[in-house]
């Protein structure tokens, strides 16, 4: 089926402001309803994942139209069964898409044993990727940390309002650099900031609390969803998720024991089992990663997108130990990861390579829950040799430098605040590299913080960040952040602009790629 550019298209959803258009419609008293909107994600050329939820048991359809008219002119997929067991969660990989097409679609639910889709229904939009043949501009954003440090939905701000901002920038699709949820911090009541003014929070009984039952984290999931702009936001553009440790617990390694006192349930790999269970409920990622969260995406002739897992195969990350030299094993990524990254890289025919890390390079993120001394990130805070995960980081440029991958920009969150980090070997301890940039952006709801101390190992610079006025600064504040990425399908240069909670323009920067 042919989809050309459609009179149904994000732009017309953007200027009739998006909402109403995306509401769910009940056709019939009693059929099963849609309860938190429809999401797509790991879009391709020819492929997407949709994602819905009902109230009850039902079957899910999805349609895909040519022109945004669910009539005759559409194509219908008859979509899993909506059951308990996923709390009624589904997605399904629709096949067979154009490439680079604008693909208005519709989720329709039915009764569990209907053949076909008669009841309620929720409209969403989503953009596939060119081909290796097809050189045209692309444009995505990234960003992390959704709803941490207690700060939630607030009627103030009209809730998450970053998402309205980020709509307005008619993307491509989404990095998710994960923190989707803070399964650890509950949010209970309003909070009185220092100016005197009151952040209001919408409270639901399953953010009041921490999460360690399977329902805890669904609840945290159905709350983000909960909110307009943020649904609107994800019914209109595409994700690419990972996640990191608050989709669990704060700073979780695996089968830590924790020394948690608000935790009945210590055993980080149950709730570890707990939490990607409801990720993977809740966000649409496509069947294919069934077990892996890390992976490519391709994005035609300009771009390759590698989706990293730094929180699933770490190691205890002794700190200081500089022994045995720079190698694959161990470290942050684990050894199957990293060569799998070299390998997938050295492969990669794309002009650039984005590297959509949870955690940043430079950066030192202490970890002084479980060690006063602790790292939680990879920088180890000093200016030597690699010492402790430095030394798998160490490997891995040195591996693109001898295999000659030229043009990969590493991405990330995790540190609530926005810059861009610039690395070269004429300035670091380690040298056996090629020069990259670094860009850091968040978060999108959640206390603002930094900036970090940065490490010399690699030889980073600050060009540019913005940082709040105080740590924990509230979202009415300010201070929150997402990225933007354009690429000339003429020049094959790639923008990276960092934007504020309104989307203004911080910084950008042009980089042309070398051959």
């Amino acid at each position: 089926m042919q989809i050309p550019s459609s009179p149904f298209s994000r732009r017309s959803l953007l200027a009739a402001g998006g909402t109403g258009l995306l509401a769910p419609t009940l056709l019939r008293s009693g059929a099963p309803a849609i309860t938190h909107g429809v999401q797509s994600g790991d879009v391709t050329s020819s492929t997407a994942t949709i994602w819905t939820r009902a109230d009850r048991p039902a079957r899910m359809f999805v349609q895909v139209s040519p022109t945004g008219r669910f009539g005759r002119d559409c194509r219908t997929y008859r979509g899993p069964l909506l059951t308990a067991a996923s709390d009624f969660t589904g997605r399904y990989d629709v096949r067979g898409l154009p490439s680079a097409a604008d693909v208005p679609y519709r989720v329709v639910l039915g009764a569990p044993d209907a053949h076909r889709p008669d009841g309620t229904s929720a409209e969403g939009f989503l953009r596939t990727a060119p081909t290796r043949g097809d050189h045209r501009r692309i444009r995505f954003l990234w960003s992390g940390d959704q709803a941490g440090q207690g700060w939630g939905r607030n009627p103030d701000l009209g809730g998450f309002p970053i998402y309205r901002a980020m709509a307005r920038r008619d993307a491509d699709f989404f990095l998710h650099s994960g923190d989707t949820i803070y399964a650890d911090g509950p949010i209970t009541g309003d909070v009185t900031l220092p100016d005197g003014r009151v952040y209001r929070n919408v409270v639901t009984e399953a953010k009041s609390h921490v999460a360690q039952t399977l329902d805890d984290f669904r609840g945290a999931f159905r709350y983000n969803l909960e909110d307009d702009a943020y649904r609107a936001f994800f019914a209109r553009v595409p994700q690419v998720n990972q996640w990191d440790d608050h989709e669990v617990h704060n700073n979780w390694f695996p089968h830590e024991i924790l020394d948690d006192a608000k935790y009945t349930e210590k055993r980080v790999d149950v709730l570890r089992a707990r939490g990607e269970r409801a990720w993977r409920e809740y966000v649409p990622i496509s069947h294919r990663r069934t077990s892996d969260v890390y992976g490519k995406f391709s994005f035609g002739p300009l771009l390759d997108v590698f989706v990293l897992d730094m929180r699933s195969y770490r190691d205890e990350n002794t700190r200081g130990w500089a022994g045995g030299g720079i190698r694959p094993d161990g470290g942050i990524l684990g050894t199957e990861q990293a060569q799998w990254l070299v390998q997938a890289m050295a492969a990669s025919r794309a002009r650039w390579k984005v590297v959509q890390a949870d955690m940043p390079i430079g950066l030192v993120v202490p970890d002084t829950q479980t060690d006063p001394a602790g790292i939680e990130a990879i920088a180890q805070g000093d200016p030597g040799v690699p010492r402790g995960r430095e030394r798998q980081i160490a490997w891995i440029l040195r591996e693109l430098k001898n295999r000659g991958v030229r043009n990969h920009v590493w991405l990330t969150a995790d540190v609530h605040y926005t810059a861009a980090h610039r690395y070269d070997p004429s300035r670091a301890a380690f040298t056996e590299f090629d020069p990259f940039w670094e860009f850091v952006s968040g978060p999108l709801h959640a206390g603002s913080f930094g900036p970090s101390a940065l490490d010399p190992t690699f030889g980073p610079t600050v060009e540019f960040q913005a940082v709040p006025p105080h740590a924990n600064t509230s979202p009415l504040e300010g201070s929150q952040f997402f990225g933007e990425v354009e690429i000339d399908p003429d020049s094959q240069t790639l923008t990276v602009t960092l934007r504020d909670l309104r989307g203004a323009a911080l910084w950008s920067r042009a980089l042309h790629p070398t051959t």
